[in-house]
């Protein structure tokens, strides 16, 4: 599919959620009119004519209705047979056309509404996903982007269904108004001023007009304590659910020093607030209600009362007074459309504000990312077997790196740091966990904060990172364990083998089991998991932020054994905090926040004449420690 977004631009604002406030309806035809302009449009725009032709003949049976409501009551009134069956049979095609109508509407108007969800699901999506946006936007501070799965699943949803649904009710408002309108003035007639003789013709309009205003005006002013009433009601719900979410979150920490009297305690006090906000919600339910119920059972019998002295006077036929009686409920009906919706309205916007405030959040990051005179961390592949970071500075996410100085706001991690690692080596890297947390992800191109170059092997070597907690999505643990590749990339022996090197050879019987393995298995068997996730893929450079946190030493040299003897040829990078890991690697690096590094075990490793640039002694740099040779 066409990405038919608008391309971000540079010199984007940074506050995206006041723009999108103040040019509500701007935003949402730039969320909208791509829609309209992808490369289906012409089936788009084909469907969209269709609801709008269909939403007109919708009109167009209701006054069809309208005048057949007439011609009923006036054969009624005639007791003429004759005329009263022709109508039977003519309400028998109004039926039929209106049930087709409506179907028909009904289908075109859902299709428009999944298409659109679906178009811009995959359209935001894909610009979340891509290039590891979804894990700097979750580190990235500006902008009002949080929980952007609920803004990608649900609000998404809500803008789409409730714009379409929208749109439909008020372009039939509209036509309903602008019909009804000409056919109560002429229904109506002119009714004379009593002691008077000024005569106001169309007079049933302007008291159409005037029942749906203080209709407005008191409904608006009986749902105000509602809307305080809810907003408390769902406050309270979500401080309930989030206390029993912790919890569950913590059962462990709780049992073991006994704490379910407090907590049990802490949920009854959140529950009580919740049956405090209901009882509030439930009196203002109760006089929005009343209103209602006086404005709804008004409506049918004020027209007919206004109308009564044209009936008496025999200027209106009994067909015409109950027309006039219908055509005067369809115009306060319509009159009524922004107070019937209001709610919609507000959840529509709430849901367009927060997926657009997605989508400025991105274009946001990619302007900060992309915008000029800013240096990030260049990260590229070169057709040669050797991982090369050269004159590499790293900064929190806060700083900006401009051509000459670095921005004020944040701090420098690591700076002039080099690093030359041929095929077969295998680094262990300690110091600071903060530098080296970034460094990790500055390798997998996951950091782009500072300045510097980042020069993986070529395309030819398998690259593999495995992070603190390997990633086991839900499903069978075959399909965690082989994840990202399909499950049936593997054999039955090679998972068997791989498992049983890491000492897992017990889940063999559970490999087509499914549950939510993140929550069931401990932290030691899921970087189990992951190491045999390593033998399956069998990359040829490894790269490990604290893969084996949760192993005791033995633990650890066995699994760093059994990866050299299966993988001997296999480079790896281990970022870890612990020193004991050093004699398991050539060589080891400190790094510091100053951006001091020492090789304090290993070999040097020399430099090839095509390798890159050997760097100058500055603090950062990579040098071999004398003794160790």
């Amino acid at each position: 599919m066409t990405d038919s977004t608008p391309d971000p631009k540079p010199n984007a604002a940074p506050d995206a959620a006041s723009g999108i406030r103040k040019n509500f309806l701007r935003q949402v035809l730039r969320l909208a009119g791509p829609y309209w302009n992808c490369e289906r449009r012409l089936k788009v725009r084909a469907m969209t004519l269709l609801l709008l032709l269909l939403t007109m003949s919708q009109v167009g049976i209701t006054i069809w209705g309208n005048y057949w409501n007439r011609a009923l009551w006036d054969a009624l009134e005639q007791k003429d047979v004759r005329r009263v069956l022709i109508q039977v049979a003519i309400f028998a095609v109004i039926l039929l056309v209106s049930m087709g109508v409506t179907a028909a509407h009904l289908m075109t108007k859902r299709w428009l509404q999944i298409d659109w969800r679906a178009w811009l699901t995959e359209q935001l999506m894909s610009k979340w996903l891509e290039n590891g946006r979804h894990f700097r936007l979750s580190l990235s501070g500006e902008g009002s982007h949080d929980n952007p799965d609920q803004r990608i699943a649900e609000d998404i949803r809500i803008a789409t269904e409730s714009a379409i649904g929208l749109g439909h009710s008020f372009v039939f408002a509209l036509l309903i108004l602008g019909l009804f309108v000409n056919i109560l003035w002429s229904i109506s007639g002119a009714i004379a001023v009593p002691g008077t003789e000024v005569k106001i013709p169309g007079y049933m309009v302007p008291l159409a007009f005037l029942y749906a205003g203080l209709g407005t005006i008191f409904g608006s002013l009986a749902g105000r304590p509602l809307v305080r009433a809810t907003n408390a009601l769902l406050t309270a719900e979500a401080t309930f659910r989030f206390g029993l979410s912790r919890v569950r979150e913590n059962a462990e920490s709780i049992a073991l020093v006994h704490g379910e009297t407090v907590e049990r305690s802490g949920s009854s006090t959140r529950f009580k607030q919740i049956v405090q906000q209901w009882n509030r919600q439930s009196l203002a339910y109760m006089g929005l209600s009343s209103f209602g119920t006086g404005y709804g059972g008004l409506l049918p019998v004020f027209p007919i009362l206004i109308a009564a002295p044209q009936y008496i006077s025999g200027v209106m036929t009994l067909g015409a007074l109950m027309q006039a009686a219908q055509a005067f409920g369809q115009l306060t009906g319509s009159l009524s459309w922004p107070v019937d919706n209001i709610g919609a309205i507000a959840n529509c916007r709430a849901s367009a504000e927060r997926v657009l405030s997605l989508y400025e959040g991105i274009q946001q990051l990619d302007a900060d990312t992309h915008g000029p005179g800013v240096q990030l961390i260049a990260l590229d592949r070169k057709e040669r077997p050797r991982l090369v970071v050269d004159d590499l500075c790293i900064a929190d996410r806060r700083s900006r790196v401009t051509e000459g100085a670095t921005a004020t706001a944040g701090r420098m991690l690591l700076e002039h740091f080099s690093l030359y690692v041929p095929r077969g080596e295998k680094v262990l890297i300690t110091g600071d966990p903060d530098v080296t947390a970034c460094l990790f992800k500055a390798i997998g191109g996951l950091w782009p904060w500072g300045s510097g170059k980042v020069m993986l092997p070529g395309d030819g070597d398998n690259m593999m990172f495995i992070a603190h907690r390997p990633f086991l999505p839900e499903g069978t643990l075959r399909q965690a364990l082989c994840y990202p590749s399909p499950p049936n990339t593997f054999t039955s022996i090679s998972i068997r083998h791989a498992l049983e090197c890491v000492g897992l050879i017990r889940f063999m019987r559970r490999l087509d089991e499914k549950d939510n393995w993140e929550e069931v298995l401990p932290l030691r068997v899921q970087q189990q998991l992951g190491f045999a996730r390593v033998l399956l893929h069998q990359p040829t450079w490894l790269v490990m932020e604290e893969a084996t946190s949760s192993f005791d030493p033995k633990g650890e040299m066995r699994i760093f054994e059994m990866l050299n003897r299966e993988l001997p040829n296999m480079t790896m990078l281990s970022f870890s905090v612990y020193s004991r890991l050093r004699p398991l690697h050539h060589r080891t690096l400190i790094v510091t926040r100053d951006g001091e590094t020492k090789v304090l075990y290993g070999r040097k490793q020399k430099r090839k004449p095509s390798s890159a640039k050997s760097p100058k002694p500055k603090s950062g740099d990579v040098s071999s420690d004398p003794s160790a040779a």
